[in-house]
């Protein structure tokens, strides 16, 4: 059982409206992966491959979710997942789970920092990258200082954005579908009998799509962070959770849709895009093609919200769980020291400072150590899914063994026990396919490919063999509800 008091300066603050976690639990999800990593899966799939890979992930997402949905509601804590794992399987594996998730969040702080230049590059080609990242910093950092709340307004808007960018390509690509708009005739499903057909690449080509689409997906995890400092948790979670199947549908395989339909997989330019060259990202091929002149110049605006919403997500969930392996004396007790807005400002600053230390690692050498970290944070999001399964099942299993009925349960997650199954199956999937996607068979390309594993594997194995633990016996897991070392937050 977790060993937590009642000190105001280790007290997170409940400030995270129902709105907050709605907008973020529709937007939090997508990013660059969407808009312009769709374009490579598209020339790799074709039009068959990226659709059901996309569709495979989205099943895996939803099963994640509600596992996670059922907890965090029974449950909520900051440490979410972290605190799970420990209470459900075992202290090591929980230690474990937490520090790999936080390396994952620290690092892409980094990476998003990276990004942010060059997008800004699309319209200052000559600035100074090392002067942008540092005012990007400070911004992402005060965000988050001041309080959770404006924290989770800046992601209410930043998620906004990206939401009405993709109802408007929506409507603008079924236009363009149909005929309606761009001056063109209707395409029909022509560009899916372009070259090789569908699946141009046959059963490999699926594979290697799949691979990619789960790291569009990472994010999504971040309700249950959430829950341990939202207003009302017993209904703002289930609400979000229950929404997150449908508007991934809707956004993420409707997009991808529309673009098969709009843009053959043969197309050059599918093959040049990245943040670095937005000027051909699917999104902004669709919008020229329909007459938008200033396409390029919005998805670039587009992008760099996506950007700095995927750095504020990074330093408050890196915070979290930091704090959350401190109040259970995992790490040192300084980490969960919180100001009096309620915000672990020690692990906030560790975190940020760490992010920007891996930035500046890009810099040193030929950046080998920047280039594995950045690796690690591919693999991490799948072991955290992994985990998430894991700890469902057990925290299920337990909770009918000792004696409980799910009726008790305020939100209950459908399909047990084949969901959290389904999700662990295909994580592991990936994982083990992830050294054959990454193309390099030597030594040092298995290290690339699984050095997040490695670390994670490290971990769980030294706090094992330092506290000698073992996994929980479910007849002896702690069900308490828990619901953290949290204050109201005083009506305005």
């Amino acid at each position: 059982m977790s060993n937590k008091n009642n000190n105001e300066g280790e007290a997170l603050e409940r400030g995270l409206k129902v709105r907050h976690i709605n907008m973020i639990a529709i937007g939090g999800a997508i990013g660059t992966g969407l808009f312009v990593g769709t374009g490579g899966s598209l020339s790799e799939g074709g039009a068959g491959g990226i659709i059901l890979a996309y569709c495979l992930v989205s099943v895996m997402i939803y099963f994640s979710m509600t596992s996670l949905g059922e907890m965090s509601t029974y449950m909520p804590v900051s440490g979410a997942f972290e605190t799970y794992s420990t209470r459900f399987v075992s202290p090591s594996f929980g230690f474990a789970m937490g520090l790999n998730y936080w390396f994952n969040w620290a690092v892409t702080i980094a990476c998003e920092l990276e990004a942010a230049t060059l997008v800004l590059r699309f319209w200052f080609p000559h600035a100074n990258s090392l002067f942008w990242s540092l005012g990007f910093i400070i911004f992402l950092f005060l965000l988050n200082w001041f309080s959770v709340g404006s924290f989770g307004e800046a992601e209410f808007w930043f998620a906004g954005i990206k939401v009405v960018t993709i109802v408007v390509f929506l409507i603008t690509g079924v236009l363009l579908i149909f005929g309606i708009m761009g001056g063109q005739a209707s395409p029909g499903f022509s560009n899916w009998h372009v070259g090789s057909g569908a699946f141009p690449h046959g059963a490999w080509g699926c594979i290697s799509v799949f691979l990619i689409a789960g790291f569009s997906f990472q994010g999504t995890e971040l309700i249950g962070i959430m829950s341990g400092e939202a207003k009302d948790p017993e209904h703002a979670v289930p609400k979000a959770v229950k929404a997150i199947f449908y508007r991934i549908l809707l956004f993420y395989i409707g997009s991808i849709i529309v673009i098969s339909l709009l843009i053959p997989y043969t197309d050059p330019n599918l093959l040049n895009g990245g943040v670095e060259n937005v000027s051909v990202s699917p999104f902004t091929l669709v919008f020229k093609r329909a007459g938008i002149a200033f396409a390029a110049s919005l998805m670039n605006a587009v992008i760099l919200t996506s950007v700095l919403s995927a750095g504020n997500s990074a330093i408050y969930a890196g915070s979290r769980t930091l704090y959350a392996m401190a109040t259970e004396d995992k790490i040192p007790r300084a980490f969960a020291k919180t100001n009096k807005r309620g915000v672990p400002y020690v692990a906030l600053i560790f975190t940020t400072v760490f992010g920007v230390l891996s930035f500046f690692g890009s810099f040193v050498g030929e950046g080998q150590l920047y280039l594995w970290m950045v690796n690690t944070i591919g693999i991490s999001g799948f072991i955290t899914w992994f985990g998430i399964g894991l700890d469902h099942y057990r925290f299920r299993r337990a909770f009918i063994l000792q004696g409980h009925s799910t009726s008790e349960l305020k939100y209950m997650a459908k399909g047990f026990p084949v969901g959290p199954m389904i999700c662990m199956l295909m994580c592991a999937f990936v994982i083990c396919g992830q050294f054959f996607a990454y193309g390099d068979y030597s030594i040092k390309g298995f290290m690339t490919a699984y050095i997040g594993l490695v670390l994670f594997i490290v971990l769980f194995v030294g706090w094992r063999l330092k506290h000698h633990d073992h996994m929980i016996p479910l007849k002896d897991i702690d069900l308490t509800p828990d619901t953290g070392n949290v204050k109201e937050k005083k009506a305005n």
